[in-house]
């Protein structure tokens, strides 16, 4: 199936006359990503659906997903993208997924004066940065929704003890014309990424599950005035998807990487997602086997494989395509151009693609301007985020 499907993809973009690196995004694989989030919300309807952007940086595929899922929520890690998401959907409601630096913010602030009524939720996972935020907002006569970052299991970081989010919760409520709570962000990759033979990943999720719901029972009962029904309460990550549209304590829910599902995310857990993102790179010389510098006594032995060197290289991505390519374990990596075994009798030939699949989508897409979307035998190009 898939030695036809890159066979095809090659002939494809040969026809195309591209010939330069390409990250492309296979619609077909993404559609049946899409319906198989559309299926598991559908089921889960208490969870508010939110898109990652660093995992899906380009704004014609997050336009299209909007759509597809419903949804103008985003979760925002780099502050360029803020004002790309603002200036896109109308009624965007961002949440950052990491605490900026206070002179990241105060310069947002200074060159962003005209939203000052943006829905931008600031994560925040200290008193000390809390009262770092504060002085921003007199500064420019803003309230600024906070958001608290809390650590369910990850140990990264955020409010670890009842005793932290009340002192932070007594802050907010100390300044309600500058501060006002949003909500609370608990982030738990673990649970799929700890050996299941330390613990299980039900019980890892359980765990999070329950210090998640010990910080949200003390806000309604120990802070009351700044309780809501409308607060936010944002869980998950793509690892963790199906464990939360089956039974969360949340009302939100982050995911973006499983829509393109590159390898690092082959689990149990995403097994009815299929890879959606290649990176496809031209064939610029093909020799009869490797030769080593300094070594060509190895020359005249027997070689098992054809030596290519590629447009390119040294991505965070593994060789899918032809079947058995790898690098040379001693010649080493390049960025320009790569060295990859295939097998002696592989049929390909200068100017042919070959394919990798990435490990991670948040990690490949700032490297292309642009992201290829193949349907049906043709291409459009998408503009990704590159700052």
């Amino acid at each position: 199936m898939l030695d036809h499907y890159f066979k095809q993809l090659n002939f494809d973009l040969k026809k195309q006359g591209m010939a330069t690196p390409q990250l492309i995004v296979d619609e077909a694989a993404l559609k049946q990503n899409i319906q198989h989030v559309q299926i598991r919300l559908a089921h889960a309807k208490h969870l508010r659906a939110r898109l990652v952007v660093k995992s899906l940086a380009s704004l014609d595929l997050l336009k299209l997903l909007s759509e597809q899922i419903n949804t103008q929520r985003f979760m925002v890690f780099h502050l360029p993208h803020i004002v790309s998401i603002l200036e896109n959907f109308a009624v965007a409601d961002i949440l950052l997924g990491k605490p900026m630096p206070a002179q990241a913010v105060r310069h947002f602030f200074d060159q962003h004066v005209e939203w000052p009524n943006a829905k931008i939720q600031w994560l925040i996972d200290s008193k000390q940065r809390l009262q770092q935020y504060l002085e921003i907002a007199q500064l420019y006569s803003l309230c600024l929704d906070v958001n608290i970052e809390i650590d369910v299991g990850l140990h990264r970081g955020g409010v670890q003890s009842t005793q932290q989010l009340t002192e932070i919760l007594k802050l907010i409520q100390q300044y309600p014309q500058y501060l006002k709570l949003s909500g609370l962000m608990g982030y738990d990759a673990h649970v799929t990424k700890i050996p299941a033979i330390i613990k299980k990943p039900e019980l890892a999720y359980q765990e999070s599950q329950h210090v998640y719901a010990v910080y949200k029972k003390l806000i309604q009962e120990q802070f009351n005035s700044l309780w809501s029904e409308q607060l936010c309460f944002n869980g998950g990550g793509s690892p963790t998807f199906s464990f939360h549209t089956d039974n969360s304590v949340c009302n939100d829910l982050s995911f973006g990487s499983m829509l393109l599902k590159p390898s690092d995310f082959d689990s149990d857990f995403l097994k009815a997602l299929q890879p959606a993102l290649w990176i496809a790179a031209p064939v610029l010389k093909v020799l009869p086997f490797t030769q080593l510098p300094s070594m060509s006594l190895l020359d005249k032995l027997p070689h098992k494989h054809k030596a290519l060197f590629i447009y390119g290289g040294y991505w965070l991505a593994d060789y899918v395509y032809p079947n058995q390519a790898r690098i040379h374990a001693l010649y080493g990596r390049s960025t320009n151009q790569e060295l990859v075994n295939v097998p002696k009798d592989c049929d390909i030939q200068v100017d042919d693609f070959i394919f990798l699949r990435p490990k991670q989508s948040e990690a490949i897409l700032p490297q292309f301007s642009t992201l290829i979307r193949y349907k049906q035998n043709t291409f459009e190009a998408w503009d990704t985020f590159r700052e």
